[in-house]
């Protein structure tokens, strides 16, 4: 896990019954929680669309601002989740692959939820790169779905990134005045508009 938290409770025990939300939550020296849901656990697969309903009540009992880290991929797991969402944020980069996942996300979540807000954010590219990422992908949703897709900024290539994640530490509190930390601020700011 790129934030360093010791194995313990996790996402799985919390579908299991075993664990309450809130006693499965880690608590980050950052100032925010976060319950894992461990790679490879397959905790979400079986998952139907309102367990994840309830748990995502559950949790805005206690959080004004919750935030899902879905990964890569389309299935039936990642779009129920996505389609929960009160803003999806999908993050590509200059890659095709990268940004035919992307068109095939936001394609996906248009079937799923047509008024969903959705917004691009273009990784490893800042300035002209990062606008020609989402102008790619902003072109296709409108030529394809009818509708275009929200900018919400962009984060450049930063080598102060990958120490971060060797460390297992947020770019913001290992190197708070990186190139990538002042694009991440930048960004957050955007949102929180």
């Amino acid at each position: 896990m790129q934030l360093g938290l010791p194995a313990g409770p996790d996402l799985g025990m919390v579908l299991a019954g075993r664990l309450g939300l809130q006693a499965a939550l880690h608590r980050h020296r950052g100032g925010f929680a976060v319950l894992p849901g461990r790679s490879g656990s397959g905790a979400l697969a079986g998952l139907g669309a309102d367990s994840m309903a309830q748990l995502l009540v559950a949790a805005r009992g206690s959080f004004s601002i919750i935030l899902l880290d879905i990964g890569a991929g389309v299935q039936a797991a990642q779009r129920r989740l996505l389609a929960l969402a009160d803003l999806a944020l999908i993050v590509a980069t200059e890659e095709p692959t990268s940004l035919t996942d992307a068109y095939a996300v936001l394609k996906l979540l248009r079937q799923d939820r047509p008024d969903a807000d959705a917004r691009i954010i273009a990784n490893m590219a800042g300035g002209a790169a990062g606008l020609r990422v989402w102008q790619v992908l902003d072109g296709a949703a409108r030529n394809f779905l009818g509708a275009p897709v929200g900018f919400a900024g962009a984060v450049r290539r930063d080598g102060k990134v990958a120490d971060a994640i060797r460390h297992q530490q947020p770019i913001l509190l290992r190197h708070p005045t990186s190139q990538a930390a002042a694009d991440i601020r930048a960004l957050a700011g955007g949102l929180s508009r």
